[in-house]
């Protein structure tokens, strides 16, 4: 894994230097857009609206609407904001592990030890485990003030981001205004079909059928050779991590491509009967 921030973590007087990884990672099949008729690549382009113009990556700056004015930030901007300038994830209080809602979880991060000395992050640790308390942190990642929890897993420090408490929305349904009466022996009954069901909880049962299937009919779709030539519709990759695409050649294998389908479909030709001649 590659660590995506360095930082330190402190509190008190106790400061732990500390690399950020992502503790999660997508496992579905990674699709694109693609011209149905010919496998192309189907690209999007930043069109400035005033000019009509394609802007490179360079030139884009963030800007905020207020419905009337636009104001534009640039990097300098989000530059002279001190927090973007902090590296330090600072622990703000210690709170009961139970009082923390779920609701509020949001990307967790795996914390390592930035030093020779391991001593400093095994004692925040030893502290959590001991306490059987959560720490919240504040920290700043990608523009973004984060508030998030510090716990421990399997002897290793989890940050876990949490929403802010205006991003939650308030649950307010009218439909359960009214609480309708439970008898006796509906609750029994249901308590019965959960006890049925009860068991603990072992993530590895668990396998996401849907990618499986679709990676299943991919392999399929390879074996059977209905695939296209990617270097001849997406581009080859070059040293820069751009993409080259040679028209020429992308049109010849298409061209052959077609024309080798079209053959293949095309009926036997039947001989024509011999014209007859006229007597002399």
């Amino acid at each position: 894994m590659r660590s995506i921030w360095k930082g330190s973590l402190s509190f008190g007087l106790v400061n732990v230097p500390v690399k950020l990884y992502s503790a999660t990672e997508d496992h579905d099949a990674a699709l694109h857009q693609v011209h149905d008729e010919d496998g192309g690549r189907i690209r999007y382009k930043r069109v400035c609206e005033i000019d009509g113009t394609e802007v490179t990556y360079e030139h884009i700056a963030k800007a905020y609407v207020d419905g009337e004015q636009t104001v534009i930030l640039t990097d300098e901007d989000f530059a002279s904001l001190p927090v973007e300038r902090s590296k330090d994830i600072d622990v703000v209080e210690f709170v009961p592990t139970h009082q923390i809602d779920p609701i509020m979880f949001g990307k967790p991060y795996y914390l390592a030890p930035d030093s020779k000395s391991t001593k400093a992050y095994v004692l925040l640790r030893r502290t959590l485990e001991d306490s059987d308390r959560t720490a919240i942190v504040k920290f700043a990642l990608r523009q973004k003030t984060r508030l998030a929890a510090l716990r421990v897993k399997d002897d290793i420090l989890v940050l876990q981001s949490l929403l802010w408490e205006d991003e939650v929305r308030e649950a307010r349904f009218p439909e359960l205004d009214e609480t309708p009466s439970i008898s006796a022996a509906e609750l029994k009954m249901s308590r019965a079909l959960v006890d049925s069901f009860a068991s603990d909880f072992e993530p590895e049962k668990f396998t996401d059928d849907y990618q499986e299937q679709l990676k299943t009919l991919i392999e399929a779709k390879l074996d059977a050779g209905d695939a296209y030539d990617t270097e001849a519709t997406f581009g080859r990759e070059t040293e820069e991590g751009g993409e080259v695409l040679d028209l020429m050649e992308a049109l010849r294998r298409s061209v052959e491509q077609k024309r080798g389908g079209a053959e293949e479909s095309k009926p036997a030709a039947k001989k024509k009967p011999a014209a007859k001649t006229k007597a002399s």
